[in-house]
């Protein structure tokens, strides 16, 4: 009892430390690679300060496969802050995901080459002058019409001989490791994705034809204008996939487990700190009573819980990241960073088993109507 006080004790420091420097924490580690990163076109930039957020393949562990997260324009949280793409990286025997953050400066994203400014290290897509970005328009996509703030510089990179691979490390993959500048970068202050961010990437789970398996690498939405919007003349389809995806027959057998040793997943952890550590919400089993206009009902009532408690995580994420941008302002000392996270953690865990016990409470409600059989007709 002593050994596991001890553990979640040090566990929780881990994260409470990780989370005061960078956000780029591990989330899930897979056997088998992602993708290659498809070819696309970039959107025009939609206003302003607005950052391009390059598109990436994550992993849903609910169905064990990559789903593609489309490339989007986001507003930087702040001015000066710069974003730094998530990677995947051949780590002890498995492909490992690291998020990406906001920061003063673009830290190491594995040296892929996602285009559009980010080639492999830094950014040469734009920079803050006078708390305004400016763009580079040899590199993004800008109409000089809507944005003055603009600029031209020439960037060295063959578009012709680009490496599609999609993570560092193992065979195949990226040979790039960080630099002292890059190293430098990851020990600063770093902000999560916003919001509008996170909305996309659920966005983009939720999709079924930006699952790999079902697009084989060319996702039919690589890229949009603003986070969440899949649709419309701006939301642009892969021109073609970057190599062929060959996932492994077996998917599930082919998932590492864990070992006593190693570090839980973030979206497995029984200690999350933030609502985007969650796993996905599971909905229960589909109703099947026999009476189609009960299960619809059952059905709609399933919908609608889901939705509100999506809305109601997306909620406490938003609230929880404006305190973390007022300390970021602030520069607040790391106890004061340590009491904040500490009381996200609880607010975070809270709101699970708030919502747990949601989803029990309809399951035996839904428990005695599917299990009495109907009276029979009389004559």
């Amino acid at each position: 009892m002593k050994t596991q006080l001890v553990r979640a004790v040090l566990f929780i420091f881990l994260a409470l430390a990780a989370s005061q420097s960078s956000f780029g924490q591990l989330r899930i580690s897979v056997s088998f690679g992602p993708p290659a990163l498809p070819v696309y076109d970039q959107p025009p930039c939609p206003a302003d300060d607005y950052i391009w957020i390059p598109g990436y393949w994550a992993w849903d562990d609910g169905i064990d496969d990559y789903y593609w997260v489309p490339g989007t324009w986001v507003l930087a949280p702040e001015p000066g802050f710069l974003w730094t793409p998530p990677y995947w990286a051949w780590t002890d025997g498995a492909f490992v995901f690291y998020d990406g953050y906001w920061g003063p400066h673009v830290g190491f994203y594995g040296g892929i080459d996602y285009g559009f400014g980010y080639f492999g290290e830094g950014f040469d897509g734009g920079r803050w002058q006078d708390g305004h970005f400016f763009y580079n328009r040899t590199v993004v996509n800008v109409n000089v019409t809507n944005i003055r703030n603009v600029y031209t510089t020439t960037v060295v990179h063959n578009e012709t001989h680009v490496n599609r691979v999609s993570y560092n490390g193992g065979s195949g993959g990226v040979v790039a490791r960080p630099t002292a500048e890059q190293e430098s970068a990851m020990r600063e202050k770093h902000l999560p994705p916003v919001a509008a961010q996170q909305q996309h990437v659920q966005g983009a789970r939720g999709n079924p034809e930006l699952r790999a398996t079902a697009n084989h690498g060319k996702p039919p939405v690589a890229a949009t204008a603003k986070p969440g919007q899949f649709s419309g003349k701006e939301a642009l389809a892969a021109r073609e996939a970057g190599g062929t995806y060959n996932p492994p027959a077996d998917r599930k057998a082919s998932h590492p487990q864990p070992e006593n040793n190693r570090a839980q997943p973030e979206n497995q952890t029984a200690n999350p700190v933030h609502p985007n550590q969650l796993p996905p919400i599971q909905r229960s089993t589909q109703p099947n009573t026999g009476n189609a206009k009960l299960d619809q009902k059952y059905q709609q009532q399933q919908d609608k819980l889901q939705q509100k408690q999506q809305q109601e995580r997306e909620k406490l994420q938003s609230r929880q990241d404006q305190e973390h941008q007022q300390l970021s302002a602030k520069s607040a000392d790391a106890s004061h960073q340590q009491q904040t996270e500490q009381r996200h953690q609880q607010q975070t865990q809270q709101l699970q088993q708030r919502q747990q016990k949601q989803w029990q409470q309809m399951q035996q409600k839904q428990q005695p109507a599917r299990s009495e059989p109907k009276p029979p007709k009389r004559p």
